[in-house]
This record gives structure tokens, C-alpha cells and sequence, in this order.
């Protein structure tokens, strides 16, 4: 998926998809996550003293993901399952923060388009460690009903 929208003059002082906002998106989202007492605590475990290389690393994924830079390579699957302690509730706060973020800096088609992949990522993610998908993903045939938006 690639966004290509044309936010050049956005109304409502939203940021067009680009490196720049992506980057912005990242970090913010992030840094709230080092601060949340349900997440801090995992990626700090997982992360200790490498937040920089990550941080430009999840940069290239959301990029790849949203601008099509093809600018990641990697496992995000392998990574993830080897984290201990996970349990729904992590995915429910990190779905929550993603889409606080992304509806706070882009206009709404594009903050959907990133909530959706962000879905689509944490549902695999969920159902690897659960084996069920998540109550954050919706239904395939509640999806269609509603034209698929």
C-alpha cells in the first residue's frame, strides 16, 4: 500500500504522507510508548540501549509500508514472536496509540490507511503468540457489509 494522496496544501494542518511525517509519526509514537506503563516496560527489555538503530529501522518499515521506499528488509514476524509476556492487552494499547497518532498527523484517509496496515501487522503478530485474531480486527464479513472502508 502506498499512500499517494496530495496533501500539499492540507486542510486542518495535517502533515502529507512523506519521510519527514513518517518520521514524526515514529518517533512520537514511540516516545509514548517508552511512557506507557503497559509497553514501556517490553521494549524497554528488548531494546536497551539500541532505541536509535530501532527507531530508524521502524522509520524505514513505516515508509516501505506507507511511501513504498522499499528501504526495510526483515523479519518482523521472527523478531516479535520471541518476545516474552506478551498478551492481548499489549496489542490493544499499542492499536490504541498508533491510532491516536496517526489521526493526530495526517488527514483521515491517510490515518486509516495506516491504522489498517497497523491492524493487518498486529493481527498477525496476535494470532502467532494467540493463535485466534484479536477484538481489535474487524470481522472479514463486517468489513465487506460497510463497502470495505
Amino acid at each position: 500500500m502506498t499512500l499517494q494522496t496530495p496533501f500539499s496544501d492540507s486542510p486542518g494542518g495535517h502533515a502529507p504522507p512523506s519521510v519527514e511525517s513518517i518520521t514524526r509519526l515514529v518517533h512520537g509514537f514511540y516516545g509514548d510508548v517508552r511512557q506507557d506503563p503497559l509497553l514501556g516496560p517490553v521494549f524497554e527489555k528488548a531494546l536497551h540501549g539500541q532505541w536509535d538503530a530501532h527507531l530508524q529501522r521502524l522509520v524505514n518499515f513505516w515508509s516501505t509500508v506507507a511511501l513504498g521506499t522499499r528501504s526495510f528488509k526483515g523479519d518482523v514476524f521472527g523478531k516479535h514472536m520471541v518476545l516474552e509476556g506478551i498478551t492481548p492487552a499489549h496489542f490493544a494499547a499499542w492499536v490504541g496509540l498508533w491510532q491516536q497518532h496517526t489521526s493526530r498527523l495526517f488527514a483521515p484517509e491517510v490515518a486509516r490507511d495506516l491504522q489498517v496496515a497497523a491492524h493487518g501487522i498486529a493481527r498477525n503478530l496476535f494470532r502467532g503468540y494467540f493463535g485466534s485474531d484479536p477484538a481489535f480486527a474487524p470481522q472479514r464479513n463486517e468489513h465487506t457489509r460497510h463497502g470495505g472502508h
